[in-house]
């Protein structure tokens, strides 16, 4: 007989296999990527509630209600394998476009854009559920057909031609510029080489130099066309075109600045320049940002302590400006550990990239990575004043519900494939 006082060995070995199992499951969670989301997104709850301080109404907990439901949805996304969802790829695109013809149609519209729609007394944003769905139809598609040849390039183009130009026209620069890093990022991992993407990218810079610097044209179409000749196939005829495009795109940029661009668009563009030009006007947002972030210092003023940030003097703080409300208020060191955070995250998405089982899940997570870390850094250089104005949210710590719920999914996606793929071979 037992005393009270003492355990049957079985009991012993009992609570000692649970202990056991119990540290194996805590080992068995992917702490960055689950870790890093959810810590940004609690010290931006606490952001956002300071900007709202002195507000007629206070919804920041909306911030960490949604990011609960996202959750919840990526952790039931990472039980299910990728490869499943091969077979939805084309539905998910079809209710894609439609939800975007439909912002079009009967969308709503707020500060000067179309670009959500009212379900049930909520505003959804198709264009944030798009990027995530053109990341899983690129995969397939460079999956099943990677670009060996510039004609290749015909399949992942028309993928995402149709949605960027329906998100351009919202009008939406921001979302419009985040496919075009998907495409870029998603075709160099695939295989496509280095020279071929930065020959697809060459008419931005063409169309900056038109505008800034029309004369430096006279030396990078004739580089352009020298890249053209030593690594595409019909060297004559790649390089009469590629020279062709960029004299298109020199020609077409002040027609295009003048008659497409909204005012309001030109004006983000520009001012980032020289904010001081409009300093009550389009510069206001870019001028009081960087003073919020420099009042910061070191430490900043504590959580809920921000002058700039309590007194409203930043307009869309709790979104698009959310990172100068963490300067603000945390200082350099609460940028700089966030900053850390993001790319410790990035690392994390690299590597469970280059283990996955196949190709397109490797691609899904590397277009996840390239969507999130474009966004953050193009935000972060918003705020601070080395980029144009463009609307991109952080992810999980600008305040929106769909931006959120998309982003967790894109996170459930990248689960999926870290379940899957830690115990095997690399991207090959």
């Amino acid at each position: 007989m037992y005393s009270r006082a003492q355990s049957p060995p079985g009991a012993l070995i009992s609570r000692g296999g649970r202990r056991q199992r119990s540290r194996g499951r805590l080992a068995r969670i992917d702490w960055i990527l689950w870790g890093v989301p959810v810590a940004i997104t609690l010290v931006a709850g606490g952001l956002i509630a300071s900007t709202q301080r002195q507000a007629d109404y206070a919804d920041w907990y909306h911030h960490w209600l949604t990011a609960g439901v996202g959750l919840i949805l990526a952790l039931l996304l990472a039980l299910v394998p990728l490869e499943r969802l091969r077979l939805l790829l084309a539905p998910v695109y079809a209710v894609t476009l439609a939800g975007l013809v439909a912002v079009k149609v009967a969308g709503t519209t707020a500060l000067g854009a179309q670009r959500w729609i009212s379900i049930g007394g909520f505003h959804v944003q198709p264009s944030e559920f798009a990027k995530v769905a053109v990341i899983l139809l690129l995969a397939g598609v460079l999956a099943r057909h990677p670009v060996e040849r510039p004609v290749d390039l015909w399949r992942p183009a028309g993928v995402i031609a149709l949605p960027w130009l329906l998100v351009f026209l919202q009008p939406d620069l921001g979302s419009s510029l985040v496919f075009g890093a998907l495409l870029l990022v998603m075709l160099f991992w695939s295989g496509m080489p280095l020279a071929w993407v930065l020959l697809l990218l060459s008419p931005l810079p063409a169309a900056l130099l038109a505008g800034l610097l029309p004369l430096s044209l006279v030396v990078w179409i004739p580089l352009c066309g020298l890249l053209a000749w030593r690594t595409l196939p019909w060297k004559r005829l790649a390089t009469v075109l590629v020279m062709l495009v960029q004299g298109a795109v020199a020609l077409l940029t002040p027609w295009l600045w003048m008659n497409v661009l909204q005012d309001y668009q030109r004006d983000r563009l520009v001012l980032f320049l020289d904010p001081a030009q409009d300093p009550l006007g389009g510069g206001y947002h870019l001028l009081q940002s960087k003073v919020g972030i420099g009042s910061g210092g070191l430490t900043g003023m504590g959580l809920l302590q921000g002058q700039l940030t309590k007194l409203q003097f930043i307009p869309e703080q709790h979104t698009d400006f959310i990172f100068s409300a963490l300067g603000e208020e945390t200082g350099f060191i609460g940028c700089v550990l966030v900053i850390l955070g993001f790319a410790l995250l990035m690392w994390r998405l690299l590597q469970i990239a280059g283990h996955a089982r196949t190709d397109f899940e490797s691609l899904v997570v590397v277009g996840v990575g390239a969507m999130l870390m474009f966004q953050v850094v193009v935000n972060i250089f918003m705020t601070i004043g080395l980029g144009p104005v463009t609307g991109i949210p952080l992810p999980w710590m600008s305040y929106g519900r769909s931006a959120m719920l998309a982003n967790f999914i894109a996170l459930g996606l990248c689960g999926s494939v870290a379940r899957r793929g830690r115990h095997h071979a690399s991207f090959r």
